[in-house]
């Protein structure tokens, strides 16, 4: 534990952030009624909850899709479904988003796409309460939570500055203040200290908070923006590989009172379509609520150091 940087983020912890933080999370979304004709948007997890409320929202608004999932046939009905319903062209891409090969070789497929992608949304995600290693060798929930993300936006960096415009929204979670004291980043793959669900899960989305950082700087003076929000208080399937007493739980407890995806689509649509926000990059959003991540995610120096470990653990060194 590095005591001088967790002095710092006790200073800067704020109880009027977390005030905002549970009077934000009763917020309903604003509504964006604008269309998106022709345009093409990414979306990842796309079959399921969030992801596939998402794809719907846009789809009824006009844009076209590229959907990147893991099971090809869920993949390729939803295609089917979108395109039949509301008369756009959607197409697929089959990813396993904890190996790194599929994550570059859709990365290079979206790289080459002769469209501009207008709006990338990182959905996919996992949460798990043991430690699960992909065949790479890496942490699973710290490969799809934020790795993946940060290869694609890596891999995508000149096409997207390349276009007129560009929107990358990353559905983050309030769940990365479960690193209340930040990213270990000698252990970024949970072997040297006990696994935590909660706490892997918070330390992959700080991570993906604090790219945040790099990448809006990367994408200053040009037509990209990069944005991630909090989907809300909302029933997915997360945590579907837990076993039936977690399932029982979370169905029975914890998502009592939760809210439709519908939500979190409605949200999305607005953060990638809305004039209102259009040159808004580097923010964390609940909804469509501008907020203070927690201290840990604008750590500035973290996210350097972050960065130059991720071009390593991506093979994304030239």
């Amino acid at each position: 534990m590095d005591f001088r940087r967790l002095r710092k983020y006790v200073r800067e912890y704020s109880w009027s952030d977390i005030r905002a933080m549970i009077r934000n999370g009763k917020r309903n979304p604003r509504v964006c009624r604008e269309d998106l004709g022709g345009r093409l948007v990414v979306i990842t997890g796309a079959t399921s909850g969030i992801g596939y409320a998402t794809a719907r929202k846009y789809a009824s608004h006009g844009a076209d899709l590229f959907l990147i999932n893991r099971n090809a046939g869920k993949s390729r009905a939803l295609c089917a479904e979108l395109e039949a319903h509301f008369g756009v062209q959607c197409r697929d891409a089959v990813a396993d988003l904890s190996r790194l090969a599929d994550i570059h070789r859709v990365g290079r497929q979206l790289a080459t796409l002769d469209t501009p992608i207008d709006v990338l949304i990182h959905n996919a995600g996992a949460y798990v309460n043991r430690r699960h290693q992909t065949v790479d060798g890496l942490e699973m929930v710290f490969v799809v939570n934020y790795l993946s993300s940060f290869i694609l936006n890596y891999l995508l960096r000149d096409k997207l500055a390349s276009q007129p415009r560009a929107r990358i929204l990353m559905v983050n979670s309030e769940g990365h203040r479960f690193a209340a004291w930040g990213l270990r980043l000698d252990d970024l793959n949970w072997v040297k200290r006990r696994y935590s669900g909660m706490g892997s899960y918070g330390s992959a989305k700080t991570a993906q908070l604090l790219s945040m950082i790099i990448f809006s700087d990367h994408f200053a003076g040009t037509g990209v923006t990069i944005n991630a929000m909090h989907p809300g208080a909302v029933r997915t399937d997360a945590g579907k590989e837990n076993g039936p007493i977690y399932q029982w739980v979370k169905s029975k407890v914890l998502e009592r009172n939760y809210r439709s995806p519908a939500l979190s689509a409605e949200a999305l649509y607005y953060l990638g379509a809305s004039d209102q926000v259009g040159g808004t990059s580097g923010r964390f959003f609940s909804l469509t609520t501008e907020e203070n991540p927690a201290p840990p995610a604008l750590d500035r120096k973290t996210a350097e150091a972050l960065w130059e470990i991720s071009l390593d653990l991506g093979n994304l060194r030239e």
